[in-house]
């Protein structure tokens, strides 16, 4: 059976394809907490052999899953059948250009195009797409968009929803289509075309002005979601636009296999100033985001006392990852956070907010006016930072001390699957001593540290956990649905940017209730009547497949 599907796909494509060894075995897993072996992989080179792809699978029964770095916490990258990894060809930056103004950029990538690679050419010409995820050194383009990635600069620049203008894909017709916004007249002519990009226009048009009301109501009332379609962004009413790279980007690849996306870029700030707040107390945290927030940062990011007992107990690895030359920078300029906490012990929240501009006096005025403003709360501690030397030891703690407790905390491993929860932030001061009383009640069997986007009230739990143990992965169900029924009580969302997955997925219809959750079938059935796309993603899957894929090592 392998022998007689390698040799059917060498002949259809001009790429490569493996049906087992090391690269079928690497891509059984990415980030997540899953492990699900594929009966093939497959590099295509071009366009063409993507439309070859498509057409057998349909005609074979089989299905296709888009993969780029494999940097995903939610499974969504992994299959059973053919994975497509555009990693190895599809990595070209198309030209770079501005508009009129030249405050803006437009430029066209290939999925498989490391954002690391991306952001290095765009800076080049001092533009900048600033929805980048944590894992901007590992990321690929295909992957974010696939996504709806979002990261640090989401509060000030929104997610990468924000930045797409079009996107070209493979359908379940075979054939690339350019996705982008249409006017009245430009839609018009696509409803009437007879062939099958028509029908999707026909279709979607129908189905998001039909329940146009109950979509635009069931749309998350936070600021950051990757749940579901995104069928509330794919007609603009006020402007007369209907536009389905809004529903793409998020999509997961089920709905058909993206090629190329462009992406309008901004120019990038070129200084920064950091306000810094220790907090023993979460009793007044919701003013201290209000007062914040009114300020108008550009991030404003938050970590737990686990997060920075992990930054003491790890501080040698902290002072390599720094650089030894920059140990008595840190000794000299960390005293008065390090008196504090002798004194005081562990704060219970780090606040960590920054302000971006090309004015530094500027942008300290606006951060010492924060800091003053927050006096009355009576923080423990506030300090507002300007050396990049120094914002670099921050932002080294928030970004990188879960790398740390995942490959110093031995026996056990990640297990991403509450991992990217979002709740209004104004409901913080609430919310999340009931999180944590959830939480403690499974220490037993978890480790964990709570960071996040603070300002979106969106939070990152990448438990550690030791998966040969039965009991184990026995809590993990009932963690999530705990913790996503504590959600979903405050109108938040189970995934800001991470999106469903293997994970997700049998929550949907939880969060939309049956009515959404049945448009969104329709919107498979729409693009993938053979469901060759990504199958088990947004629509159809089980926790019971979820927890039969567990890994186990």
């Amino acid at each position: 059976m392998k022998e007689d599907l390698h040799e059917d796909l060498t002949h259809c494509i001009s790429g490569d394809v493996y049906t087992d060894g090391d690269v079928v075995h690497t891509r059984s897993i990415d980030t997540s907490l899953f492990s699900l072996q594929p009966q093939a992989v497959v590099f295509p080179r071009t366009v063409a052999d993507v439309q070859a792809l498509v057409a057998y699978a349909s005609s074979h029964g089989l299905s296709l899953t888009g993969r780029s770095a494999g940097t995903g916490m939610d499974g969504g990258a992994l299959s059973e059948s053919i994975v497509v990894d555009f990693g190895s060809y599809f990595t070209t930056i198309g030209v770079i250009t501005a508009d009129v103004r030249g405050d803006s950029g437009h430029v066209s990538v290939q999925p498989g195009v490391l954002y690391r690679t991306f952001e290095k050419e765009t800076l080049k010409r001092n533009f900048l797409m600033p929805s980048y995820p944590a894992s901007r050194e590992l990321c690929m383009i295909g992957g974010m968009t696939a996504n709806n990635a979002g990261g640090e600069l989401t509060l000030r620049y929104g997610k990468v929803e924000n930045f797409v203008e079009s996107i070209r894909a493979v359908l379940s017709d075979g054939n690339e289509y350019v996705l982008g916004p249409l006017s009245h007249d430009e839609l018009h002519i696509k409803l009437l075309q007879r062939d099958f990009e028509g029908d999707i226009y026909r279709n979607m048009y129908t189905l998001v002005t039909d329940s146009y009301d109950s979509i635009q109501k069931a749309r998350p009332k936070v600021s950051k979601n990757s749940a579901g379609y995104a069928l509330w962004s794919v007609y603009d009413r006020e402007r007369d636009i209907f536009d389905l790279s809004k529903l793409f980007v998020g999509s997961q690849g089920t709905l058909g296999l993206i090629t190329e996306t462009t992406f309008r870029l901004i120019r990038p700030n070129q200084h920064s100033v950091m306000v810094v707040v220790f907090l023993d107390s979460i009793e007044d945290l919701e003013r201290y985001v209000s007062i914040t927030l009114a300020h108008k940062p550009t991030t404003f990011e938050s970590y737990d006392d686990k997060t920075l007992t992990l930054a003491l107990r790890f501080f040698w690895e902290f002072i390599k990852r720094l650089g030894v030359r920059n140990i008595f920078s840190l000794a000299i300029h960390n005293i008065s956070e390090a008196l504090s906490i002798l004194r005081y012990g562990i704060p219970q929240l780090v606040l960590q907010i920054t302000f971006d501009g090309d004015d530094v006096l500027a942008l300290r005025a606006q951060a010492e006016q924060l800091a003053h403003d927050l006096i009355p709360l009576q923080p423990r501690y506030t300090q507002v930072v300007s050396s990049k030397k120094e914002m670099d030891e921050y932002w080294l703690i928030r970004r990188e001390s879960f790398n740390l407790l995942r490959q110093r905390v031995h026996g056990k491993k990640t297990a991403p699957f509450i991992d990217d929860i979002v709740v209004p932030p104004d409901t913080l001061s609430e919310f999340l001593p009931k999180l944590y009383a959830i939480l403690d009640e499974y220490k037993e069997y978890m480790v964990h540290n709570i960071a996040g986007h603070i300002g979106n009230g969106n939070f990152h739990i990448i438990p550690l956990m030791d998966l040969t143990n039965e009991k184990a992965r026995a809590v993990i169900p009932e963690v999530a649905r705990r913790v996503y029924d504590l959600v979903l009580s405050y109108g938040g969302s189970t995934t800001g940017e991470h999106n469903d997955g293997i994970i997700r997925t049998p929550f949907l219809k939880q969060q939309f209730g049956d009515e959404m959750y049945a448009l969104f079938e329709k919107t498979k059935k729409i693009f993938d009547p053979k469901n060759i796309f990504n199958p088990g993603k947004k629509v159809g899957g089980t926790l019971e497949y979820a927890m039969m894929h567990i890994k186990k090592e």
